[in-house]
């Protein structure tokens, strides 16, 4: 009989454990309806539940007691900040699938390696970026879409002349280099609002933002050195 009753309560456990887990979600998104749950998570300290809002990990009990907000989760026999490690396994981005017709092109030597950057056309971190360590890069595919942001009101027109160019990679490295725009009033077809749909899926907030081959995707300015070593 023992054994049955063990048997039974491992089966149920899963079932009990995602059971909680709706029932948190539907308290969390009565009390907060604009809050955008990614997923939610049991975590292996006692009562504590791990709840993902997409670039941002806050942490709650079974009832929504309490909650804690720009928190850190840290192990404390091993030292591991475990809500930085969760953060980078949850935004990790499938690459392969990323439309990257809707992305300027570049192709330096043999394009072996590949790169995205979500990028705003007047964001000076991705102005310091490309001048200080993407054109440094050979034998890459760097893949840039353009996401203008909203802080800079001229960027989203001039993302649409830089699509409308003849030569959509040479018109970016242009500007992002010299400043200098191509001679179109941006009239063609972009597709600036399907990436900004894109960008807000992915949570991606601040430009610039790069993702790797791997999925593992980094906010801000990156050396030339601290780049290839995630390339590579």
């Amino acid at each position: 009989m023992k054994i049955i009753l063990i048997v039974l309560f491992l089966v149920c456990m899963p079932s009990m454990v995602l059971s909680d887990e709706a029932d948190l979600r539907q308290i969390i998104e009565r009390a907060y309806p604009d809050l955008q749950i990614k997923s939610i998570k049991k975590t292996e300290f006692d009562g504590l539940y791990e709840i993902y809002i997409g670039g941002q990990i806050i942490y709650t009990d079974e009832a929504f007691k309490f909650l804690i907000v720009e928190g850190r989760l840290v192990d404390p026999k091993t030292k591991v900040d475990l809500t930085s490690q969760r953060l980078e396994e949850l935004s990790r981005v499938n690459f392969n699938a990323l439309p990257f017709f809707d992305a300027i092109e570049d192709v330096r030597g043999n394009g072996k390696k590949k790169i995205v950057i979500f990028s705003d056309i007047d964001c000076p971190f991705c102005r310091k970026l490309e001048k200080e360590t993407l054109m440094k890069l050979d034998d890459v595919t760097i893949y840039t879409f353009l996401y203008p942001l909203a802080i800079h009101p001229e960027a989203e027109m001039k993302s649409k002349q830089i699509w409308c160019a003849k030569d959509r990679a040479s018109a970016w490295n242009d500007y992002m280099l010299k400043g200098t725009l191509p001679n179109n009033q941006g009239k063609c077809e972009t597709p600036i609002m399907n990436i900004s749909r894109l960008g807000k899926e992915l949570g991606i907030s601040s430009t610039p933002t790069i993702i790797f081959a791997s999925g593992r995707r980094i906010e801000g300015v990156l050396s030339y050195e601290e780049l290839i070593k995630h390339l590579d």
